[in-house]
């Protein structure tokens, strides 16, 4: 199959080992990926000025997305350095909850984010950086030989990594006026849609939107609960990265009645309702105007008045995302107490955007389709700049491990919120973006953020993006937390009068000798109490060892109780499904389910029983048919 539309004017002279398409979060991780690991890159973006840009909410982390973020760290990817290094405000999140869903966030100086990205990315050895856009993939034998330009440029390669995020045949939409466009301002990209289109690819429309920029100057904040960050120097990454510890605040406002009735009022001139915007939005992030009709018995709704940048004077109004008309969004802002004379620097706005859906993605996030080719961010149907460098980063890696014919890296879910997430999109029907939640992982208290280095580092290290440096003081690490959890083990409290003097402290007491691994699994005893209660214990930790020691010993029966669900599900995935498999020939399979099986074409048993749709019976009628083969 040869799809080249038109013949190219000019041929670059260099053949690059990978060709990344977008420099969004996952187009940078991916290129870093493939450069460090030795393969010279080539990373094509409509705008140079625009790389790392965050176009919606300037801020990484929170729940899930914190998890994300450290497990890139941890496999030796860029966006927690970055992060670190650029916020102007990072908090804990969920602290009164269970360690599963702590979750660290960082409020991020957009435009400092995105310059300190490119400067690494331009610093780079084995990478380039070019300003263009991709018109078409040049495709010979299902295999990828490189692309062309709208300029009629050919570059050859034959590994492609797609990363254009809202930019293939994206449209935004304010009131009823809407304007072909990836971001407001920017260019779309049309050509390299239809190309996508008629090489095979099953095309699905989604919609995001963001809210509106306000002028700082026009805000009157005393009218506003201010939201600050914690003030310790807490971070991302694993590594000693250089920390911003700013602490900017953010505020909190909240709409009112007024402002509803204004929304409702308008109904007729929003895109969303009036049926003009057909691509499925996300659920669990709606529009003001959606949230006004979804949930009509709310009184109001609060938004999160953030800064933009250290050095510039907007603001975004999180939780006020809209497709209204410009005059409606002035008139609905200014209805909010503080906000009754802001200016509107930009307006909010809808975009529309094509997507591949992903159940054509293997594993790698190769597509199944064409061989060499890759696909990442919200090209997948994921929402979030977190999800986005991610898949990046592993389609980066798994380019690189196919140029050097290596076994592709595959993160299974119970290893990772990576291998959930992409296992999600592979074998979910996925008809609005995808955002990750702690809820999706049916391992989040093994898949914490704390442990996220003890999980990933060494496979970093044995794909080649984490230094010895790094590794060895990773064994230490783990060497200090083994030593500790042994010596817990060796040490006991035995039940006198001094000793129950002590636990009374604490609510506390025992009848019989206790090793201090079993008092730390005691609701009202920390790390540090062990001190206290048994004053011949001393050793000298890091309070991240700590942490993880008493989440080990806390939840030391939920843990052994997960580990053996996943021995259960790694045995599902060890009956492999050949490639030849006949579906059709199964008798009693339901319809919806032979479909699925013979769309998505599932590696393995416990691939199988992920599928949507597909039942417990029509997994019983598989077995039946492996075991007679």
């Amino acid at each position: 199959m040869n799809t080249s539309q038109s013949s190219p004017s000019i041929t670059y002279p260099t053949h690059f080992d990978v060709i990344v398409v977008g420099a969004g979060h996952a187009g940078c991780e991916a290129a870093l990926a493939t450069a460090r690991l030795g393969k010279t890159t080539l990373l094509l973006t409509i705008n140079l000025d625009r790389i790392a840009w965050m176009p919606c909410n300037p801020a990484i982390g929170g729940p899930a997305k914190s998890h994300l973020v450290h497990e890139i760290d941890a496999l030796g990817g860029q966006m927690a350095i970055n992060t670190d290094k650029t916020y102007l405000q990072i908090k804990m999140l969920n602290t009164s909850k269970g360690p599963a869903v702590h979750s660290l966030r960082a409020q991020s100086d957009k435009f400092f984010y995105h310059q300190e990205m490119k400067h690494v990315l331009e610093n780079q050895e084995n990478l380039f950086i070019k300003e263009a856009m991709v018109r078409e993939l040049v495709v010979d034998d299902n295999s990828i030989k490189g692309i062309i330009t709208e300029m009629d440029v050919h570059y050859a390669s034959s590994k492609v990594i797609l990363c254009t995020g809202t930019f293939l045949d994206g449209k935004i939409h304010i009131g009823m006026k809407s304007m072909s466009a990836g971001r407001a301002g920017e260019f779309p990209s049309i050509n390299l849609a239809h190309n996508l289109e008629e090489l095979g690819f099953d095309m699905i429309r989604l919609k995001t939107g963001t809210p509106p920029r306000l002028d700082k100057r026009s805000i009157d904040f005393s009218e506003a609960s201010p939201q600050y960050g914690n003030d310790q120097k807490i971070r991302f990454s694993f590594t000693n990265s250089e920390v911003s510890g700013k602490n900017l605040p953010c505020y909190l406002i909240h709409t009112n009645q007024e402002t509803h009735d204004i929304i409702k009022r308008n109904l007729d001139r929003s895109p969303l309702y009036q049926g003009k915007i057909k691509g499925v939005g996300p659920r669990y992030c709606p529009s003001i105007e959606d949230k006004v009709v979804r949930f009509a018995d709310k009184e109001r709704h609060q938004s999160f008045l953030e800064p933009e940048g250290a050095l510039t004077n907007e603001i975004y109004a999180q939780g006020l995302s809209t497709s209204l008309p410009e005059d409606v969004q002035l008139n609905l802002l200014r209805s909010i107490v503080g906000l009754e004379k802001v200016e509107v620097m930009r307006p909010a706005y809808a975009v529309e955007y094509a997507v591949i859906r992903p159940y054509q993605l293997k594993y790698s996030l190769e597509t199944k389709l064409i061989k060499g080719l890759y696909s990442a961010g919200q090209l997948n149907g994921t929402s979030g700049y977190e999800e986005a460098a991610a898949q990046g980063l592993l389609a980066g890696i798994n380019a690189s491990l196919a140029i050097d014919a290596k076994d592709e890296l595959i993160l299974p879910r119970e290893s990772s919120y990576i291998g959930t997430l992409i296992d999600d999109l592979i074998n979910k029907d996925i008809t609005e973006p995808y955002r990750m939640f702690t809820s999706r992982s049916e391992y989040r208290l093994l898949l914490r953020q704390d442990n996220a280095d003890l999980r990933l580092t060494s496979i970093g290290f044995e794909v080649g993006l984490i230094s010895e440096d790094r590794y060895s003081a990773f064994i230490k690490k783990e060497l200090s937390i083994e030593n500790c959890l042994n010596e817990l083990q060796d040490f006991f409290v035995t039940p006198s009068k001094v000793n129950n003097d002590i636990l009374a402290t604490y609510n506390e007491k025992i009848s019989k000798k206790e090793s201090l691994f079993n008092l730390l699994k005691r609701s009202n005893i920390h790390f540090d109490d062990l001190f206290i209660i048994c004053p011949s214990f001393k050793t000298e930790l890091h309070s991240e060892i700590k942490e993880i020691v008493e989440i080990h010993a806390k939840y030391e029966e939920y843990i052994k109780r997960m580990q053996s669900n996943i021995a259960k599900q790694l045995d599902l995935s060890h009956k492999v499904i050949p490639d030849f498999f006949n579906y059709d020939l199964l008798r009693g399979l339901k319809k919806e389910s032979k479909e699925k099986l013979i769309k998505i074409k599932p590696n393995n048993i416990g691939q199988a029983s992920r599928i949507d749709g597909v039942s417990p019976a029509d997994i019983a009628i598989l077995l039946i048919a492996l075991r007679k083969l």
